[in-house]
């Protein structure tokens, strides 16, 4: 892999770009702190917003290596409404697996679809990645549809293989695309 780190990269309707320490209380807002949001990922609301920005904090920190991957999902206007990231990184595989939020309030509009399309193309083109995974617990569907309307195949499930924020073990579905694959639908 050639990384690269965490370029601006643009779509017909986002940006995707680093987080700043202006992106605190919108982050908060729109997704940070939504159980609605968080009822299907490994970490809980935040309750406040000093949580979200220990977090950002973090993530802002990391933009210093190369290897590291965490956009901010924007609509043009800049508003920060999510986030899409590299979760797990193998370098022996040359293989990521991708995680994203999305405030409530943008579901069902294809932002993450959007951001995920641009975002497999970078991973792809430029860091030159061999395999790309996703996967969301088996009771967020929605989740799964986003994977496949982006190239993603599935590839099963994996039962009891995560741990929700309330620490219930849950059923997973994993999806991938190789770089062949990506190159031979160009």
């Amino acid at each position: 892999m050639k990384h690269k780190g965490t370029k601006n990269l643009e779509t017909k309707r986002l940006i995707l770009r680093r987080f700043t320490k202006d992106d605190i209380k919108p982050s908060y807002k729109n997704w940070t702190s939504d159980e609605r949001v968080c009822k299907y990922v490994t970490w809980p609301k935040h309750k406040s917003l000093e949580v979200t920005e220990k977090i950002l904090s973090e993530w802002i920190d990391g933009y210093k290596n190369d290897n590291f991957y965490q956009w901010a999902i924007c609509l043009k206007d800049d508003e920060v409404i999510g986030t899409i990231s590299v979760v797990d990184l193998d370098e022996d595989i040359e293989s990521v697996e991708i995680g994203y939020v999305i405030g409530y309030d943008y579901w069902g509009n294809g932002y993450v679809h959007e951001a995920f399309e641009e975002i497999i193309k970078y991973l792809f083109d430029e860091v030159e990645v061999n395999k790309i995974e996703a996967m969301h617990d088996v009771e967020n569907p929605n989740s799964g549809k986003v994977m496949l309307k982006s190239g993603l195949t599935y590839e099963g499930c994996l039962r009891q293989d995560m741990k929700n924020h309330r620490g219930s073990l849950v059923d997973i579905k994993v999806y991938s695309i190789l770089r062949e694959e990506y190159l031979s639908e160009k």
